[in-house]
């Protein structure tokens, strides 16, 4: 059951991805990309996760990627607010 989840949040991520991807291939603004680069890093993320013997997302390396892919969010709102001005 756990890794059903895992996965429906593996393909959750991947399609949230693609769909920040048509939009920065459309407008070519890098916002998107940023949140595109994120959200392929936490599907990649979870199904490492879910390809592991023991589920254990308590390591720090789990917690590494996701501060990662979440650090590409707060940058990308944070470049775009800082080019508005």
């Amino acid at each position: 059951m756990n890794e059903m989840l895992i996965g429906a949040i593996a393909t959750a991520s991947s399609v949230a991805a693609l769909f920040f991807l048509r939009f920065w291939r459309s407008s070519g603004d890098r916002f998107f990309l940023f949140f595109a680069l994120s959200f392929f890093i936490d599907a990649v993320n979870r199904v490492a996760l879910a390809g592991r013997a023991v589920n254990n997302d308590g390591q720090p390396e789990y917690y590494l990627i996701r501060l990662l892919s979440y650090g590409l969010i707060v940058y990308a709102i944070l470049d775009k607010n800082r080019r508005r001005k």
